[in-house]
Parts: C-alpha cells; structure tokens; sequence
C-alpha cells in the first residue's frame, strides 16, 4: 500500500525511478546539508541569537520547506536557510553594523514579501533584466569571499594587526587552527573523491580533534525537543523600514532570487527534468515554496529557506522526484532530538565548511561575460570592496554604482536600465553614509 501511495503521488516509474533510489538520494542529500544544522545557528548565535532555538528554527525550516517541495512541487531540491543571508543578518548586520538581530529578520522578511509578489506577478523577468549579468555573478564572489575570511577568521588562521589596520597570518600553532586544519583537509580530500556529506565528515573530524585540544565539550547527544520560542515572532517590521536597510533588502532578495534560479535549472538539467530549451516546466512551483519560505523563515526566527544548492548531491545519487527531499526533510526532523550533539560542536569546527562553500562561490566570478576588463571592473570592485569594509552591503552598493558610472564614462549609458539608475540614488546615498561616518 506504500509502495502504490508513493507511486502515485511521485511519478515514480514516470521519471525512470524507484522508492529504494529515492531513499538512497534522500539519505545522500541529508549528508551533504546536515553541516548547515551547526554552521548556521554558529554564524547567527554570533549576532546574539540563542544558538538552541535558532538550532531548531533552522531544522524546524529546513523539515517543513523540504516538505512543501517534495508535495507540491515534486522536484529532488531541499528548501533551508542559506549561509549567505546567515552571515549577513549574524555577522554583517548585528556585530558590524550594529543592527538588532530582530530588526534583521524584518530587513530578511520583506526580501521574502518581495519575492512571493514578484512570483504571484510574474515580474522575474524584470528583476533579471534590470541587474546586469556582472552583478549577478558579482553577488555570489563577493559573499563568497565574505564567508571565506570569516571562516578563516573563526578558525584562528587570520586576525587583525590594530597596530597596522591590516589582517595578518594567525598562529597555526594554536589549538583552533589545528582544529580547522584538519577538518579542511578531511573535507577536501573526501570531496575530491565525490564523497557525500564530505563537508560535515570535516566538521565531524575537526569537533573529534577538538576533545584533546580543549575546544570540543559534549552534555549529551539525545534530548527532548528545543523550542524555537526565543527566536519566534520576534521580527521588528517597523525597524527595518529605513534606507540604511536597502542594500541588505536587495542582498536577501538577490541571494534567494538567482539561488532559486540557479539551483532550480541547473539541478533540474542535471536530473533530466528540464525541457530541450533547458526550462524548467511548472517553474513558478518551487518559486512559490522558495518564496513563502522566505517569508515564513523570519517569523520562525532563521533568514529565509531557499532552494539548496547541496540538493545535487541527491540527484546525483539517483533521485528524481519529490521523493527525495521527503526523505531528507524526515532525517531533519529526527534531528531535533540530538540537539545537545550539535550544540558541543565549536565554532572551530565549522570553520573549514565555511572556507570550502565561500571559495566554491567565488568560482562564480569565471562566468562573468565580457571580453575586455571593463566588463569586470564592477563584479571585481564589488568583491573588493566587501573585502575591505567587511559589510557586505557596501559592497554590493558600491558595485552597482562603480557599474553604472563604468557604463556611462563607456559611453554605453543607453544600456542601463533606467530601473538602476533609479535605484542608484538611494544606494549611493547609502554607500556615501557608510564612506563618510565612523
């Protein structure tokens, strides 16, 4: 009776699988992501969160978005909180820039209300030609060296000279690096060979070490479910109404938007699912889940789900159908009861997950069109720039406005849309207040 119950409402044989395939990719696509399980609530508990109840905000996200994929859409891609939108509202937004993580959530959920009415509208097409290719491309190097250097960071391998306002080498020396070393290597010598669930093999090996080296303290690995109540309904709506907060509402929007695109497309092709023009049929299907997650990830006290990038790793070990996140968003759930497992592990640990996803990021920056280095002055000076705030928003700020003055000083200012030029004006406001104030 199972059996025919998930044949009929999967298409299984329809799609040339099988349950046993599907359980196998579910399983295979839980490995890979779990790490986001301690890697997340380590980015946002550093923003004053409370690192137990964003623990179970963030299964809690990841078990009911991977549901409403597996049902409504039928497609193999997992639905969760990304590292990009968590650095941003933990790191960027309440240590850098001194926002209440309350009030970031607010910033995170009108992103989301953003996206569910561009959905509903069918106005994607609009936002993609309004931000340049070299943007979109920009976008992901330039969190992705965010999220590097704060995992170096975290690890110890890099800290600031206040003497000389520079970073400077940290002492490998010490227990944290020793602790980040090693997991980094485990993690790229199991990714290397196409292992699933290598980045949390890495995170596994690194907590391991850190035992011995005083950094790793285990209460525990079983317990009663945490409650997400802390973190909760606690979004400051009104606090996020301000220019200040717009670059980072275009940062949450852009990362979810071109995530879902990229993730939807490029894993759906790879799953055979997309059309001989390489689309998706029935797009708007995931769009809406993505979107509503977005939304509703906020009020439960975590940055928006969004498609998963590690939804890959499922279909590449079989899976087709919505079979596949069902499995995976079950294993989530189960996680909530070895809450006290993931809470032991240090922010060390997680280090070498952060390092390999950011540089995996940068890798974006190969796709820029262009021929000449103009073309990539924007997307290269957005990166910088980020480098040497340490925010995030400036950088992206910064990039559309050197985009837009690279174009007209080109003399191809006829190839702006004039949407940017509009929202040039605020952003350069922004990016003047965050060069000029201290």
């Amino acid at each position: 009776m199972i059996a025919d119950f998930l044949e009929h409402r999967f298409a299984l044989s329809e799609r040339g699988t099988t349950p046993a395939r599907e359980t196998l990719a579910g399983l295979t696509t839980f490995l890979a992501a779990a790490y986001l399980i301690v890697v997340i609530p380590s980015l946002l508990s550093s923003g004053g969160m409370d690192r137990a109840a964003v623990t179970a905000g963030v299964i809690l996200v990841m078990a009911i978005g991977s549901l409403a994929m597996a049902f409504y859409a039928n497609l193999p891609f997992i639905v969760g909180p990304g590292i990009g939108g968590s650095a941003i509202l933990g790191i960027t937004l309440a240590q850098i820039e001194g926002v209440p993580w309350q009030t970031g959530l607010g910033i995170a959920a009108f992103s989301g209300i953003a996206f569910i009415i561009l959905t509903l509208t069918g106005a994607r097409g609009m936002v993609v030609r309004i931000i340049p290719p070299q943007i979109k491309l920009g976008l992901g190097a330039s969190i992705g060296l965010f999220i590097a250097m704060l995992g170096c960071r975290d690890a110890g391998l890099v800290s600031v000279d206040v003497a000389r306002h520079a970073l400077k080498l940290g002492d490998f020396g010490q227990p944290g690096p020793i602790c980040a070393l090693i997991g980094l290597a485990v993690a790229i010598a199991l990714q290397a060979r196409r292992v699933p669930g290598a980045v949390l093999a890495g995170i596994v090996v690194a907590a391991l070490v850190g035992v011995p080296l005083g950094l790793t303290r285990f209460d525990g690995v079983f317990s009663l479910p945490q409650s997400p109540a802390p973190v909760t309904g606690k979004v400051d709506m009104l606090g996020a109404i301000s220019l200040v907060a717009l670059p980072y509402m275009f940062t949450f929007f852009a990362s979810e938007f071109f995530s879902t695109l990229g993730t939807t497309l490029a894993i759906g092709g790879k799953a055979g699912l997309t059309d001989e023009d390489g689309n998706l049929p029935q797009i708007e299907r995931p769009f809406l889940i993505d979107s509503l997650a977005a939304t509703l990830g906020p009020l439960v006290g975590v940055p928006g789900g969004t498609a998963l990038v590690e939804s890959a790793a499922g279909v590449e070990a079989g899976g087709r159908t919505g079979m596949t996140p069902m499995v995976a968003a079950l294993l989530f759930a189960a996680t909530l009861l070895a809450m006290p497992l993931a809470m032991a592990i240090p922010r060390e640990a997680t280090a070498p997950a952060l390092i390999l996803i950011g540089i995996a990021m940068m890798g974006t920056i190969r796709q820029a069109p262009g021929e000449d280095t103009i073309s990539l002055f924007a997307p290269i000076a957005m990166m910088l720039l980020t480098l040497i705030s340490n925010s995030f928003g400036t950088g992206i700020a910064g990039g559309l406005l050197v985009h837009v003055l690279v174009e007209v000083l080109a003399g191809r200012w006829r190839q702006i849309p004039v949407g940017l030029f509009v929202l040039s004006l605020p952003l350069g406001y922004y990016f003047y207040t965050a060069a000029t104030l201290h």
